[in-house]
């Protein structure tokens, strides 16, 4: 049994959005992937069905059937009601390297003087958090990840960029992530990652997924030019290990 409701909505002819309460929270996290667990193992076909988690919902789509809603969304209220306790996909910790040099780290002294903290101590808190996937989207491999410390939480800017490169490590709120690609964006960027997000000629593009957990360490310029490299021709080894269930 949850402790979680839930609520069920056509989401166009070929989907249906599925939602937990409106908080940002791993307990509930955690309940949707089992419930992809669950959906995946015993109803639906994961050939002809497409399971999207973030934050507090999960889309389904099954884009070479028209659905009949009618009949799924009691069908799903049922199938949650009864899915106990699933046993999770194999989720990782990986750590990201990030060059919080002056160079890249656009935003870093203006965030230092709004917080009133040194720039030191700012990259000595990014690095030290250990961050969830909680979505990935907006671009190819864009992870949105929880677990800002609060006192590194500044606003989206105001203005944004109308270009910030690849790679670039972003601080908005209560999230920060690495942009995949050059694209226009307004968080605060605070350094840059040497490691591809992601990758469109690999069988799995983006070796992130929902629910794994980020941690950056930081590196010196020299580090992030051999890993830049390393990475460009796909010889640079991530780090990771598994998380416990």
């Amino acid at each position: 049994m949850s402790s979680f409701k839930i609520s069920v909505r056509q989401f166009g002819v070929h989907a249906i959005l599925v939602e937990w309460p409106n908080r940002v929270e791993e307990s509930i996290l955690d309940e949707i992937l089992q419930f992809i667990q669950y959906l995946k193992k015993n109803h639906l076909d994961e050939k002809e069905w497409e399971f999207i988690p973030a934050y507090n919902s999960l889309t389904l789509i099954c884009k070479d059937t028209v659905l009949d809603f009618d009949y799924l969304k009691p069908k799903i209220k049922e199938w949650y009601a009864v899915k106990g306790k699933i046993e999770p996909a194999t989720r990782y910790l990986w750590r990201l390297p990030v060059s919080y040099d002056l160079e890249f780290g656009l935003d870093l002294e203006e965030i230092s003087g709004e917080l009133g903290m040194s720039v030191e101590r700012i990259i000595e808190l990014h690095s030290q958090s250990i961050y969830t996937v909680y979505g990935i989207g907006f671009l190819p491999g864009f992870m949105y990840l929880g677990g800002v410390p609060e006192v590194l939480e500044v606003p989206r800017k105001s203005t944004p960029r109308p270009k910030v490169l690849k790679g670039s490590v972003g601080l908005a709120g209560k999230q920060t992530g690495i942009y995949p690609q050059d694209s226009p964006g307004g968080w605060n960027i605070i350094g840059k990652s040497p490691v591809p997000m992601f990758d469109v000629k690999k069988e799995n593009p983006c070796f992130v997924k929902v629910g794994d957990k980020i941690q950056f360490y930081p590196i010196s310029m020299a580090e992030y030019q051999l890993h830049k490299i390393e990475g460009e021709v796909g010889i640079y080894n991530l780090e990771k290990k598994v998380l416990d269930a």
